[in-house]
Parts: C-alpha cells; structure tokens; sequence
C-alpha cells in the first residue's frame, strides 16, 4: 500500500456480482463514512461498482473485508484492489458519483 506521510493509506476496489440496483453505492458510502475514510463509489457501465477509499490501515482493511459481502441485497463475486494515487480519495467525505 502506499501510504503518506499521515499514515493514511488509499485503494482502489472494483467490486463484481450483483451489485447495481441493489442500495451497494449507498451501503458502501455509509460504511465507509462509518470507519472515518474519505474517497468515491460509483457505478460502472459494465455492471460492476468501482471506488477510491483513503484512510488509515486499519479502518481500509476492515472496509475492504466489508465490500466481500456488502450490503444484504447484494451478491458479492469478487473483490479487486490494487493501491491507488491519494489525490484520486482526497476530499471531505465519501461520495456517490
């Protein structure tokens, strides 16, 4: 992870499964405001959701364990995350877009 001088780290995740139409943007903007992490989730035309979280360690691997199950509705496939460019999270808070 690459980690700056905070300490904070930054993912990006792209999430597969069925995970539109089913309140995952909303859940994962939620959760992550919950644990404290800054960043964006959005839709993709493909059918996947995809975001930037920025945070510390601990509190972004929690987030990434979540994004696993996601909210009930939803049928998690798979999990991608690779590290991520700060800029991309940096904000006041975790939009939708």
């Amino acid at each position: 992870m690459v980690a700056n001088t905070a300490g904070n780290v930054c993912r990006g995740f792209v999430v597969t499964g069925r995970v539109q139409g089913v309140g995952f943007r909303a859940a994962t903007q939620r959760q992550a405001r919950s644990m404290g992490l800054t960043g964006w989730v959005r839709n993709r035309n493909d059918g996947c959701v995809e975001g930037v979280a920025h945070g510390g360690h601990h509190a972004l691997d929690e987030f990434m364990a979540w994004l696993d199950q996601g909210p009930p509705a939803a049928r998690v496939e798979s999990v991608w995350s690779a590290d991520a460019e700060p800029e991309q999270a940096y904000g006041s808070g975790f939009d939708i877009r």
